[in-house]
């Protein structure tokens, strides 16, 4: 348990009405926390590690609305402990130093121990990173930083190494609702005893909405309710008024963060796996998010060659114009024409065949010597160039039985070097048959 020091905890202050619903809604203890059981439902670490007062410097990574500033205030409240909340987005190395100084006196003279807390840690540069670094190691303060993009990218390593990364997830449906129902139902800091009536139509909308995030949850619901014209004394949320003051479903996206990479990924690996439902939908999470429409089509035209390639290459024609439309109309015209170039990519057929013959290609001559091109594939524009040999014994294709002629390319040390493998799949069955010999199937 927490030991008695000269700065005891304070009960929470009484809930101001001119809050916003979501900062009086906030919980109170851990027992009012809705979610991330994996770290806080009974005999897990966490909470372990919270009610032993034992808790150490760590990074909370999770989604916006997940509940990582409610759980570092909880911490700090069930360990007696001083809270300092700090923004990244608006504080500089003279406020940490200001509030470490702070820290080292309380420490000093008995007090409570300190957590710090950094909202966004993320935004903050290796310099101001770094200067966080010694204290924590001395143990002057406790530091719980919040982010919503990777840690193993966005924090120093020598910072990571001295935290512990707990991994928060989005609310689930259910868990959203029942923080909805508590607004609805807490007298105190809530709609309880109001006169305010949601329809289940709208406490759906407003989980559906929030996708996941509490905060926008209880920001909608807040909104929809001061929308609502009293009738008989009463004010009735509605669908319609949640989707008015909603307007946009809460999309989890970042174009330069994490979720950016994730979601392309998925789209690249549902065209592989020609799933043409699955990409549309990918498609349509990056562009109603708002990401640059030509940077999806530079990952198409990629994906046309490195995942179709010579199976059809018509392939990369389609990537292409899907490009150059997005370019010429831009968005959100250009929508219909990338669809319909993931549509294509993803019920063409299939091969790496050319890209694993360039990967094979590029080692063999980051590994090999680069020999001389053979003399008789060299060009003899004087005299001098035929009489030492350029062009000798060069046979001309056109000369021979279906334009073909077995005749050496390569250099010597790698004259039997077979890079292309084509298929069996699509246009590279043709390919194939050619390269054989045989009769390619009309």
């Amino acid at each position: 348990m927490a030991q008695e020091s000269l700065f005891p905890q304070k009960p929470p202050p009484p809930v101001a009405s001119d809050q916003p619903l979501a900062a009086r809604m906030r919980p109170r203890s851990l027992e009012e926390f809705v979610g991330q059981d994996h770290l806080v439902g009974p005999d897990h670490e966490l909470r372990r590690a919270i009610e032993e007062d034992r808790v150490g410097s760590m990074i909370l990574w999770g989604p916006p609305g997940s509940g990582k500033t409610t759980l570092a205030r909880l911490v700090a409240g069930a360990t007696a402990s001083h809270f300092v909340p700090l923004s990244a987005v608006s504080a500089g190395v003279a406020d940490l130093r200001r509030h470490i100084e702070e820290a080292r006196r309380l420490r000093s003279q008995g007090g409570a121990r300190t957590i710090l807390f950094i909202d966004e840690i993320h935004r903050f540069n290796k310099g101001q990173q770094d200067a966080v670094l010694p204290f924590v190691e001395e143990g002057v303060i406790t530091m719980i930083g919040a982010t919503t993009e990777n840690p193993s990218f966005e924090v120093n390593a020598a910072l990571l190494s001295r935290t512990r990364v707990f991994v928060l997830g989005a609310l689930d449906d259910a868990q959203v609702g029942t923080i909805v129902d508590r607004a609805m139902q807490d007298s105190e800091r809530g709609y309880g005893g109001r006169p305010v009536d949601l329809e289940p139509e709208a406490r759906a909308a407003l989980v559906r909405v929030a996708n996941g995030d509490a905060r926008v949850a209880l920001n909608g619901l807040e909104a929809a309710a001061a929308l609502a014209r009293p009738r008989q004394g009463r004010r009735r949320v509605t669908a319609a008024l949640v989707e008015e003051a909603m307007q946009r479903r809460n999309l989890l996206y970042d174009r330069a963060g994490e979720e950016h990479y994730n979601i392309i990924s998925a789209l690249h690996k549902s065209l592989r796996d020609s799933d043409p439902d699955a990409s549309l939908y990918w498609l349509g999470r990056m562009l109603e998010a708002g990401e640059d429409p030509l940077y999806v089509a530079r990952r198409l035209i990629r994906f046309a060659s490195e995942d179709v390639g010579m199976a059809d290459p018509a392939a990369l024609t389609q990537a292409v114009a899907a490009q150059q439309a997005a370019h010429f109309v831009g968005m959100p015209e250009a929508n219909l024409a990338l669809a319909q170039a993931v549509v294509y990519l993803a019920t063409a057929p299939k091969s790496n065949a050319l890209y694993s013959a360039y990967s094979a290609v590029r080692e063999d001559v980051e590994r090999t010597r680069a020999d001389p091109v053979p003399l008789h594939l060299r060009n003899a524009p004087t005299p001098l160039m035929r009489k030492i040999g350029y062009g000798k014994g060069y046979r001309y294709a056109h000369d021979y039985e279906g334009a073909q002629v077995d005749q050496q390319h390569l250099p010597d040390a790698i004259k039997d070097r077979t890079y292309y493998h084509p298929s069996d799949r699509g246009y590279e069955r043709t390919i194939r048959e050619r390269r054989s010999g045989q009769t390619p199937e009309p």
